[in-house]
C-alpha cells in the first residue's frame, strides 16, 4: 500500500493516512485480515512524527475499520468497508471534478490533463509493483 501526504493540503496528516487507509479497504486494495505498516517505518517513511500515525490508527480503530492485536500489528478488520460501491464511486467523482476545476484554473489542456493522469496512473503502478515485490508476491 502506498500512501502520500500532502503537507499543503491544510487536512490534517493523520486524517490523510487514515482516509487514504480507509479508501484502500474500501476498495479492495488493502483485504481482511491484511496487516497495516508498523507505526515506525511508516513515520519514517513518509517523514513524519510516530504519534502522527499512531493518531491515525487509534482512528481507524475506533471506527472499526482496524484492529490491533498486542505484539502483533494493526490489521484490517473483517466487513470494514463503510462504502459502497456507489459511494465509492461519488467520491472518485468528486475527487476527479476538483482536479478538472483546477487543471482548468492552470489553464492546462484536456491533452496535458488526460497525459499527466496517464503518467500518475503508471507512477503508482510501479509504486505498487516496488511494494508487491518487496513483499515478495511479484
Amino acid at each position: 500500500m502506498v500512501l502520500q501526504i500532502n503537507f499543503k493540503s491544510g487536512k490534517p496528516v493523520y486524517l490523510q493516512i487514515a482516509d487514504q487507509i480507509r479508501y484502500a479497504a474500501a476498495s479492495g486494495a488493502l483485504q481482511p485480515g491484511e496487516s497495516l505498516p508498523s507505526i515506525r517505518p511508516l513515520a519514517e517513511q513518509l517523514r513524519i512524527n510516530r504519534n502522527t500515525v499512531a493518531k491515525a490508527y487509534s482512528e481507524l480503530e475506533s471506527q472499526g475499520v482496524i484492529e490491533t492485536l498486542p505484539g502483533k500489528g494493526c490489521f484490517l478488520k473483517e466487513n470494514n468497508s463503510p462504502f459502497k460501491k456507489e459511494v465509492r464511486q461519488e467520491i472518485l467523482i468528486r475527487a476527479i471534478d476538483d482536479a478538472v476545476v483546477q487543471a482548468h484554473h492552470f489553464q492546462v489542456s484536456r491533452d496535458q490533463f488526460l497525459k499527466s493522469v496517464e503518467q500518475r496512473l503508471d507512477h503508482f503502478e510501479e509504486l505498487q509493483a516496488i511494494d508487491r515485490s518487496k513483499k515478495g508476491t511479484a
